[in-house]
């Protein structure tokens, strides 16, 4: 499934890449950046995040981000001298609105989806519930997947320890609707529509009155309506999810995984890299940002080396600045070389020729379209390391 490609061939051939990552690390630059590449060989892409970030919307010269997809104008590639052959387009992700659409799709008549999307816990899970806005982002970006406008869709993750819950956001929803506490609730939920106790065991009875004091009998009332909307619902959802699982196994989609050289986020993204490889899920590439370059003298630096420097080229510095320049060279010698070490553990993990691409750290953050495009170059052509 991995056979050996570049980056480059993954943003102009690759229907879907998922960029992936611990937090800090560069994943949400790295996603625009690989969009915009994109956009400027022709492909009309669509940049999705689920973790916004203002920083994104203003590299690529917007106001903000929001659930409407929003296109970058030609004028603002124009104004940084970018040619861009096709198009780009970014938009957040709306949880609830994903869910709601799901609803409405699935549902048998106009009148149950409206109970449904009414219901108050499902107004409140819908949008705050732990793993939603996950499984939710796997169902919106097979929905973009779909969508002809898009050549090329890059979905930006939330940082890894999150971004793991999609990979098994399918199997938890169809283990949710087929558990035995959802059973429980549909057979208290009787044919008229009213919420009762009485069929259920003595013990689960006596658990959910307990509660139910506890909480109001509102709340059971809802909970079990809720559960009975989504149990007619179970069909179509556990069809979809297969579907969502099946997508993220395509062979048009690809996760780039962003990690900087520090243990701690390379010690990540491996994980995440292994969790991938047992999922039978396509890593398409490494991308190590952030690393430090070594000084373009790569021997040692004396005090008096220093010095010759500094008075051949007449400069008037403070005193002991020859002793510090000597100490600075030595400390970013080590500290390249270091980093150089720490990606050692990923080239040995990017088995079965996949890429990884070293980008060097920048003076400062990218946080204009020049800058993004600049980046999207180093990117495709394997990195300036």
């Amino acid at each position: 499934m991995e056979g050996s490609v570049s980056l480059d061939r993954l943003v102009r051939e690759r229907r879907v890449l998922i960029t992936v990552g611990a937090g800090g690390v560069g994943k949400t630059t790295t996603a625009a950046a690989l969009a915009l590449a994109a956009a400027r060989e022709g492909r009309n892409v669509l940049c999705l995040t689920i973790d916004p970030a203002r920083r994104l919307a203003q590299s690529l010269g917007l106001e903000e981000m929001g659930a409407e997809a929003v296109t970058v104008d030609a004028s603002v590639f124009a104004r940084a001298n970018i040619e861009v052959k096709g198009s780009l387009t970014a938009a957040m992700l709306d949880t609830k609105r994903t869910f709601d659409d799901l609803i409405v799709k699935h549902s048998s008549s106009k009148e149950k989806a409206e109970r449904l999307l009414n219901n108050k816990l499902y107004k409140y899970i819908s949008a705050s519930l732990a793993g939603t806005q996950e499984y939710m982002a796997m169902e919106k970006l097979v929905e973009v997947k779909a969508d002809p406008r898009w050549d090329l869709v890059v979905l930006d993750t939330p940082p890894t320890a999150n971004a793991l819950d999609f990979l098994d956001a399918p199997e938890r929803l169809i283990g949710m609707l087929d558990s035995a506490a959802m059973k429980w609730f549909q057979d208290a939920f009787e044919s008229s529509g009213k919420f009762s106790l009485n069929i259920l065991a003595k013990g689960a009875s006596a658990v959910l009155k307990g509660i139910g004091k506890l909480t109001g009998g509102g709340l059971l009332e809802a909970m079990a309506e809720l559960i009975s909307e989504l149990n007619e619902l179970f069909g179509g959802f556990k069809e979809r999810a297969r579907h969502v699982e099946k997508t993220l196994r395509s062979p048009d989609v690809a996760f780039v995984l962003v990690t900087s050289p520090s243990p701690p986020s390379i010690k990540e993204v491996l994980y995440f890299a292994d969790r991938l490889a047992e999922a039978n899920m396509p890593r398409g590439a490494f991308v190590v940002n952030r690393m430090r370059r070594a000084p373009a003298f790569s021997g040692d630096v004396t005090t008096a080396d220093a010095q010759k420097g500094i008075d051949a080229r007449a400069l008037a510095l403070e005193d002991g600045a020859a002793e510090r320049l000597a100490e600075a060279h030595g400390d970013a010698t080590k500290m390249a070389a270091l980093d150089a070490r720490n990606v050692q553990a990923i080239t040995a993990a990017a088995t079965g020729g996949v890429p990884v691409v070293r980008v060097a750290e920048r003076a400062t953050d990218v946080h204009d379209v020049a800058m993004l495009a600049d980046l999207g170059e180093v990117l495709v052509r394997g990195g300036d390391l």
